[in-house]
């Protein structure tokens, strides 16, 4: 029996006992004790490890108050990386209290439900540790203070001060000082920035961190994850020990995502090696560092669907597990400018940005370079190339794989599909039904100027163009024949009364403007040539006009055939 793929398993222990496939990343802690880090701030996108490495550390380093079940955890690295490690890394195991703190379950559409989650989330973790309320060493007030905020019955400044208190209480029972985890810091504010109430998020969460970062004499250490690197200035103000890892820096570039060497040895594993083209395609192209990296979420769900059929077409998984607000907030908010980086980028070429690693959500529309350093540092771009000009960081980079591609793209065409059903396309129709080519045209070019297009795949792209367009009207049928597979004319158009118009819309994509006229031309030909008239004229349709169009980037040409009436056997 193969070991199962751990899907949606975050959870450590559970993923060890339970006997998941492990790609073993316990040189991480080997990592962070050399570094010696007081405060260690990682980003990195969504489903990238985070949340499982965070749980990782907490079950080596934790002193659970209870020996029979830090040997259970001791047992758990049986084999791993870590023990081969030496004896100087192994002593460190089970030795610390450890505060181990989500703040995912902040993403809610009010600051007071944000807020409470927040809280609960806090007394969750309070209670984990109750056990030190049976010693001694508390006094009433103290432990007065612990119940308080472990059954949500606190005060403002108690759960500003909660870590702080926890881990001095910690420390206190254990004698040594405490490690905490805090894992998707910034879920909270990038939720809140979305939903109206930044500030006031914001605010709390610096609050929190002072206490417990800052000002905190039991810290051992902290290691904190994200999807972006907030200003210190914004949350970690005065933190001057904190240390931000980046998916620009070189350490711990290979403890976060999957390296090529794992994704082929999980491939052997699994037998299916012969689909590694298909994966490096879809869900490589990361470059933490100098390390080329694997979307680990996406490389296991695909695994998972070729376990049941090895043929399975790989499909854009991440999508799904991440927000793709600002994605949709930049498409939207795009000028002439930014519509055409994000086409030089679809287009599969690089742009040239300039680092800025220290920004807020705040920041993001102040200026393009804050727009393209949020997308990168999120996953949504890679680097190509790095290099120094005037004393400054610049990156060349580009879309990752084709799995980030079709978010772009999914994205645009949702957008679009959006945007037109604010137009009034009647004057279109209207040239249709008068034969006038010219003026559809210049419609159509109006509107390619003002969209997004993707060029590598170009067929599709203008043919849901057109589709989107030609659906907005009440009073025509559109029918999309190259979806249904069966050869016919790319688009069918027609009033659902047998005595109203139809058309009927094939489609051809140029080389080059020189070719846009005789390219449209050959689809009118391809009209009459394969009888695409002939099922309407079946159907009972008289009155059916022929519109053959070429496109070439933003740029179209129009022509159109003979109009057919009452006699079948007319021809264009």
């Amino acid at each position: 029996m193969k070991k199962a793929l751990p899907i949606g398993v975050e959870n450590f222990e559970e993923l060890v006992s339970n006997d998941y496939y492990f790609v073993d990343k316990t040189l991480l802690i080997k990592e962070l004790l050399d570094l010696k880090g007081k405060v260690n701030l990682f980003t990195r996108p969504r489903r990238f490890g985070k949340t499982l490495n965070l749980s990782m550390l907490r079950y080596f380093f934790e002193d659970t108050g209870n020996p029979e079940k830090n040997a259970c955890h001791t047992k758990l690295f049986s084999g791993m990386k870590i023990m081969g490690a030496g004896k100087i890394y192994a002593q460190h195991m089970g030795k610390y209290p450890v505060i181990n703190l989500s703040l995912k379950s902040a993403k809610q559409p009010d600051y007071e439900m944000a807020y409470g989650s927040i809280l609960d989330e806090i007394a969750r973790e309070y209670r984990r540790h109750d056990y030190i309320l049976e010693a001694s060493a508390f006094t009433e007030t103290e432990k007065s203070r612990y119940t308080a905020v472990r059954d949500l019955k606190g005060g403002k400044i108690e759960y500003v001060k909660s870590l702080e208190f926890l881990s001095y209480c910690l420390a206190k029972y254990h004698g040594e000082n405490v490690i905490i985890l805090l894992d998707e810091y910034d879920v909270p504010l990038e939720n809140a920035y979305f939903a109206g109430f930044y500030e006031k998020m914001a605010g709390f969460i610096r609050a929190l961190f002072e206490s417990a970062l800052k000002t905190n004499t039991c810290l051992q250490f902290a290691v904190i994850t994200g999807c972006l690197r907030i200003s210190k200035e914004s949350i970690f103000t005065g933190l001057n020990h904190l240390n931000i890892i980046s998916v620009l820096d070189k350490q711990y570039s290979e403890h976060f995502g999957f390296t090529q060497q794992e994704v082929q040895q999980i491939m052997l594993y699994y037998d299916r090696e012969k689909r590694f083209a298909d994966m490096k395609e879809w869900y490589d192209g990361y470059m933490f560092g100098d390390t080329e990296v694997y979307n680990p979420w996406s490389v296991v769900k695909f695994l998972y669907d070729l376990d049941a059929d090895a043929m399975a077409f790989p499909r854009p998984y991440w999508i799904n597990t991440s927000s793709n607000d600002i994605i949709k907030s930049m498409v939207m908010q795009a000028d002439r400018e930014t519509k055409a980086q994000i086409e030089t980028l679809l287009s599969g070429n690089t742009m040239d940005i300039q680092v800025h690693e220290e920004i807020t959500y705040e920041d993001i529309y102040e200026n393009g370079e804050n727009l393209w350093n949020f997308l990168y540092f999120t996953g949504y771009l890679t680097k190509e190339e790095e290099y120094f000009k005037e004393s400054s960081i610049f990156l060349k980079v580009r879309i990752p794989n084709v799995e980030v591609k079709t978010i772009y793209q999914n994205t645009i065409l949702y957008w679009f599909r959006e945007n037109i059903k604010k137009r009034d396309f009647r004057e279109l129709y209207q040239a249709m039904e008068e034969g006038d080519a010219g003026r559809v045209q210049e419609i159509l070019g109006e509107q390619l100027l003002s969209t997004i297009s993707f060029y590598d795949s170009a067929e599709n792209f203008y043919h849901g163009f057109l589709t989107g367009i030609l659906s907005q009207s009440q009073s025509y049928l559109v029918k999309s024949n190259r979806e249904s597979g069966n050869g016919r004319s790319d688009l069918v158009v027609k009033s659902p009364s047998l005595r109203g118009r139809a058309f009927i819309i094939e489609i051809k994509v140029s080389d080059g403007m020189n070719k846009l006229g005789s390219d449209a031309e050959k689809a009118v030909r391809q009209i009459a040539e394969r009888g695409y008239m002939d099922e309407l004229q079946t159907e009972g349709y008289r009155r059916i006009d022929c519109y053959g169009i070429s496109f070439y980037r933003k740029d179209c040409e129009v022509h159109r055939g003979e109009r057919i009436i009452e006699n079948k056997d007319n021809k264009i």
